[in-house]
């Protein structure tokens, strides 16, 4: 359905909309949407003119929208909806006042990022059968990632030969911002990048400096990595979609989950922030909850 020939719809609304297919070019998926969102708005003014409304209806209409269950993001999106179509009645409708302008919609609760479970993770990297070349490099790039916690783009600009001690077991990185930091590999994660290295050869450009490349020889993007490891997750039998910032996820829950250490974790992950690392403290309420029901002795049933 073309959203600006719906013939229902209120005057200034197919006035609004094709406003916004002429001149700004929305989409139709666009037009819906905003449609959609305005219609909310006419539901909520009820008998009250849309151009009538006030910075107190908007107030009232945000409020009674949480109130029926919608989230902050949803109904940000409706706002900056709304906020559109005031500005294009002011300016081509001769209304007063956005009345929409500076009022912000609850927050949302923060959206906590999804890890593996030890299990899950040892089966994923336990997985992918065969032994060839590319089966070598993908189980290097992913048990890199779950070993040390890398971010998917300092993954990919790994270059062969320096940033990888084998001797000391530390990978150097260059993440956000440019800043350098040096993290620990583990022991599984050194011997499948020895696994790699001694077949890299094969695939590799002879001037390639990347340490991680595809089958034509050039450095390994982003997008493919990704594209690989959502593949060997599902041949692996984990039984959801992986993606490697979810192996970073996992990385630090695990981590902190067995030393307790959120300082340390936020040397090993980067973060500029404490507040960034401590999202992985209300990863696993329900395994706190267990060692709780085990370990004390006032929780126990009788």
């Amino acid at each position: 359905m073309d959203a600006r020939l719906a013939a229902d719809d209120p005057e200034w609304l197919r006035d609004y909309l094709g406003w916004l297919a002429s001149q700004r070019r929305a989409a139709p998926l666009t037009l819906e949407n905003y449609r959609r969102d305005l219609l909310a708005l006419q539901r909520l003014a009820g008998t009250t003119a849309v151009d009538a409304l006030a910075a107190h209806d908007i107030r009232r209409f945000v409020a009674r929208l949480h109130g029926e269950g919608l989230g902050g993001r949803s109904i940000a999106r409706r706002l900056s909806a709304w906020r559109g179509l005031f500005a294009w009645l002011v300016r081509h409708r001769g209304m007063a006042l956005n009345p929409a302008l500076g009022i912000r919609p609850p927050r949302s609760p923060r959206r906590l990022p999804k890890a593996l479970s030890p299990d899950q993770a040892q089966g994923l990297l336990d997985g992918g059968d065969g032994e060839g070349v590319l089966q070598l490099r993908d189980r290097a790039m992913f048990e890199l990632l779950y070993s040390s916690g890398l971010r998917l783009a300092e993954l990919a600009a790994l270059d062969v030969g320096g940033d990888v001690d084998a001797a000391q077991g530390l990978v150097t990185v260059l993440g956000k911002r440019g800043k350098k930091r040096i993290v620990p590999v583990g022991t599984a994660a050194l011997q499948a990048l020895a696994d790699w290295l001694a077949v890299r050869g094969e695939v590799a450009a002879a001037d390639e400096a990347a340490l991680f490349v595809s089958r034509q020889g050039g450095r390994l993007s982003g997008g493919a990595i990704r594209a690989r490891l959502a593949r060997w997750a599902r041949e692996a039998g984990v039984g959801v979609h992986v993606h490697p910032h979810m192996l970073r996820h996992s990385f630090a829950s695990h981590v902190l989950q067995s030393s307790g250490d959120l300082r340390a974790v936020q040397e090993l992950l980067g973060h500029a922030s404490i507040q960034s690392t401590q999202v992985y403290t209300h990863l696993d309420y329900q395994h706190l909850a267990r060692v709780y029901d085990a370990a004390h002795p006032r929780a126990r049933k009788s």
